[in-house]
């Protein structure tokens, strides 16, 4: 018989002897945390517990059990006289996973524990798999990273003592974002999901067919233009926090659906959101971790302003040897970027290219710069939503936010010229004619927004797993995401 076959008789048993395995509620009144810590004054009340059943040992006429909830464990002593022996006859058929309630008054052991004695327990929820094996120390414990990212309930239960601060600090993230932005009186708002034109972001889109109205949506790659379009309409400080799909590879810093937050503030430009985000930054590292000074991947960095600024074309030119200035086309800068070990493909144009040699000095673990570090200034052809920069010939106000090889976020001073935007969207059409499937499309509709008026304004967009990546050590988005996209499991 395996063991769920076991469990399943028992579960019978329960049910014959009259007992409800599954009741519709609890009358838990204290967490195993507050009973813990508020001993002095609890110990003569009677209170009643809940959690699952971690471990179990009978000793005759008496048992111990620890049971574990949300905010930890505590230590259940049941004895034959006390609950009677019907009830204590029925802890043979408890198996570790069960969830539990006890009633009871908290004492102190010869050992010196905090433990609940138990007058009367019942069963929550009969649990028919067993929970994860126990690993080398005894503790239940889960190693295989498939099996943890697939059945993150079971990375929960094996290995909270990691897991869950990580998704604690998720949630401080987001908190502590939204208080920053708050603050300083932006507001937050929601857009659509499902778009008639994907736009605001480099990607490949997810596509899906409405049925009712017979025509095919796009599930956004960015909220960006949806956002801005807020700005024409008049409000000046706007932010969205929300899910953002791709259809693009997976690898320790890209899935498929992750959190993005955007914001966009009117009468600012780049520059104005550099100095926003470097303190937003370093006010969610301090609510977090409790400071700005945080290791990763072996490097301490100091997340407090200011960060440091460099062009792109002085970081590229400092960590390859090329300056990208002197190559007026797409072929000569390929040639140049192969001669010196760089991939070129074929297909990207000029700005594509120049990309992707930023990409080789600042992302993943080989990263030349580690310190927080605004690179600023990109070629126009590759920032399509962004304002040109006065006084020089093909360069756009656009800066990314990296730190310790981790891409933390991209902003522009927004392009606000109805005409100019148009003809960077003809040019985005071009290169997708000619083989870049993730330019950009022409979105029509927007056009029209900006040509109600749309002032001078400073965005940026940020993602959420990579900076809790960043503020938690960790090296893969999947451990950061709870149910991250998966390949289709093997039979």
């Amino acid at each position: 018989m395996d063991e769920r076959e076991a469990r399943l008789e028992k579960l019978a048993a329960m049910r014959a002897a009259g007992a409800d395995p599954y009741p519709t509620h609890s009358a838990r009144d204290h967490t195993a945390a507050e009973a813990l810590a508020r001993y002095d004054e609890l110990h003569e009340r009677t209170i009643t517990l809940a959690g699952r059943l971690k471990q179990l040992r009978e000793m005759g006429k008496a048992a111990f059990a620890n049971i574990e909830d949300g905010s930890g464990s505590i230590q259940l002593y049941l004895k034959r006289d006390v609950i009677g022996d019907e009830a204590f006859s029925l802890i043979r058929l408890l198996d570790l996973g069960d969830f539990l309630e006890a009633t009871g008054a908290l004492f102190i052991t010869r050992t010196g524990e905090k433990t609940l004695r138990v007058e009367r327990y019942r069963v929550l929820a009969k649990a028919l798999l067993p929970p994860p094996a126990k690993g080398p120390g005894g503790e239940l414990k889960l190693f295989d990273p498939e099996t943890r990212h697939r059945k993150r309930y079971l990375d929960l239960i094996a290995n909270r003592d990691t897991e869950f601060p990580i998704f604690i600090a998720r949630a401080r993230v987001l908190a502590s974002m939204r208080e920053f932005l708050d603050a300083r009186g932006f507001i937050e708002v929601e857009t659509p999901i499902l778009q008639p034109l994907y736009g605001g972001a480099t990607a490949r889109p997810f596509i899906t067919h409405h049925n009712t109205l017979d025509r095919d949506l796009y599930l956004r790659i960015a909220p960006e233009l949806y956002l801005k379009r807020l700005i024409v309409g008049g409000l000046e400080r706007v932010y969205e926090i929300g899910r953002t799909f791709r259809n693009e590879g997976i690898d320790r810093d890209h899935n498929p659906e992750f959190t993005m937050m955007e914001c966009y503030q009117a009468y600012a430009d780049y520059e104005e959101i550099m100095r926003l985000i470097e303190e937003m930054y370093a006010h969610i590292a301090r609510a977090v971790t409790g400071g700005t000074v945080i290791e990763y991947a072996s490097a301490t960095v100091d997340l407090a302003p200011p960060w440091q600024r460099l062009t792109l074309r002085e970081a590229i030119t400092t960590h390859t040897g090329i300056d990208y200035e002197a190559y007026a086309d797409r072929d000569t800068l390929a040639e140049a970027m192969r001669e010196r070990g760089y991939a070129a493909d074929p297909k990207l144009g000029r700005g594509r290219l120049i990309d992707a040699l930023k990409d080789a000095i600042i992302r993943g673990e080989g990263a030349r710069i580690k310190d927080p570090v605004f690179l600023y200034d990109y070629p126009r052809d590759l920032s399509p939503l962004a304002k040109h920069k006065p006084g020089t010939r093909d360069t756009a106000e656009r800066f990314q936010a990296f730190a310790c090889g981790l891409e933390l976020g991209n902003a522009f001073t927004e392009l606000n010229d109805p005409l100019d935007q148009r003809a960077r969207f003809e040019d985005q059409a071009r290169q997708r004619g000619g083989g870049d499937d993730e330019a950009q499309m022409l979105d029509e509709d927007y056009i029209e927004a900006l040509e109600f008026g749309m002032p001078p304004t400073g965005g940026y967009g940020g993602g959420i797993d990579r900076l809790t990546m960043l503020l938690t050590g960790q090296k893969s988005i999947r451990e950061v995401i709870l149910f991250p996209t998966m390949r289709e499991q093997q039979s």
